[in-house]
């Protein structure tokens, strides 16, 4: 990747802006706002079978298009500007990469194929803290195999996945392990969790003697579980692009049709000032994001730190310009019934989760040895 998407992939951006504008407007958005499992099953299917996108980035070896992570960030990125509630970063990002970095073929060629075809929702419950070496959950050998102990917070859509990676420690360190939830994985209870952004679930797992598959080799989890964070962390940032610059956007927008003294509001030098300096933090958001979008695709050596790098200036800039699109809005941008709160609450949510971004300076500073 050059920086610049080929006509491939642009085509794939078309496709799934005009898929997700017909499918997932935002009254839809506000709609499943209030819906227990937080997402669209009719709209989650029909991103498998119309489009593909929960196998895009797996191998066709197990049920997927065999395309790479440049491909996913294009459907980051408009998954961000549409807000769409769906479970597609915890499903395809996390748990899928997950079992991809595991080197476990057995476990890829059983768990991936429901993934790629839209079967299976999937989820990783993982310290978001990044501190993979000391996962929050413990793993004990039983007769007929692993069970797991313990509590995760905050785990994205884990009140809905089937299939659940789990980090647990064992005597030979970090381990990744895959919980049946589908089949009612029993010791396993899943509470969903108040958030502050409504499009977007979390929830809280509590096991007691939950049986569990070993992925990959015991104690290597470690390495598999940053790994994953640092991809998650980028797409997020993708994300995060989307999101603002659709909330420009919409701030451009009203700027042109709203009038004071017979002028539109967009012809006075605050809110030129305003939009201008947005514009500049989305532009730069856009390349650090396309950035480490090439990096997480060549496997660079760079990832930790460029991951970070996107994770911290794409949450500081998404959530400025959701600010201020509420700012250039006036007294409507703060009321329920306008789309602004949407995109500020997401921005506000996506700057705290798998890390903030105080967090991640100070991860780049060590990364780079400063």
């Amino acid at each position: 990747m050059d920086l610049v998407f080929s006509p491939e992939q642009e085509q794939l951006r078309a496709s799934v802006r005009r898929f997700l504008a017909e499918k997932s407007p935002l009254s839809s958005v506000r709609a499943l706002m209030d819906d227990p499992t937080g997402h669209d099953p009719a709209v989650w299917r029909q991103m498998a079978e119309q489009l593909g996108l929960q196998g895009l980035a797996i191998p066709e070896k197990f049920g997927g298009s065999g395309f790479g992570f440049v491909e996913l960030a294009v459907v980051q990125e408009e998954l961000g500007r549409a807000l769409l509630p769906s479970p597609f970063t915890a499903t395809v990002v996390l748990a899928a990469h997950a079992l991809l970095d595991a080197s476990d073929p057995a476990a890829a060629e059983d768990l991936l194929p429901g993934i790629a075809d839209g079967s299976t929702i999937a989820t990783l419950a993982v310290s978001l803290r990044w501190d993979p070496e000391s996962p929050a959950l413990t793993a004990e050998r039983s007769v007929e195999g692993w069970v797991l102990h313990g509590s995760v917070g905050q785990v994205p859509d884990g009140h809905v996945a089937g299939l659940v990676l789990a980090a647990a420690r064992t005597p030979a360190g970090p381990s990744l392990f895959a919980i049946d939830a589908a089949s009612g994985a029993p010791g396993l209870t899943r509470t969903p969790l108040p958030t502050l952004d409504q499009t977007a679930r979390l929830a809280r797992l509590d096991l007691e003697g939950v049986p569990a598959r070993l992925v990959g080799t015991e104690g290597a989890a470690g390495t598999t579980l940053r790994r994953t964070l640092d991809r998650a962390a980028v797409a997020l940032a993708v994300e995060q692009v989307g999101g603002a610059q659709r909330a420009l956007e919409m701030a451009v927008e009203y700027a042109k049709v709203r009038h004071q003294f017979d002028r539109p509001i967009g012809s006075f030098q605050a809110i030129k000032h305003k939009a201008a300096d947005v514009m500049l933090q989305v532009e730069s958001a856009r390349a650090v994001a396309r950035y480490a979008t090439w990096a997480v695709a060549r496997d660079s050596a760079e990832v930790p730190a460029v991951a970070s790098l996107a994770k911290a200036y794409c949450s500081d800039a998404y959530f400025a310009a959701a600010a201020e699109n509420i700012q250039i809005h006036g007294g409507i941008g703060f009321t329920w019934e306008h789309d602004a709160h949407l995109y500020f609450k997401r921005a506000a949510a996506t700057r705290l989760f798998l890390g903030d971004p105080t967090f991640h300076r100070e991860r780049l500073a060590v990364a780079i040895g400063l």
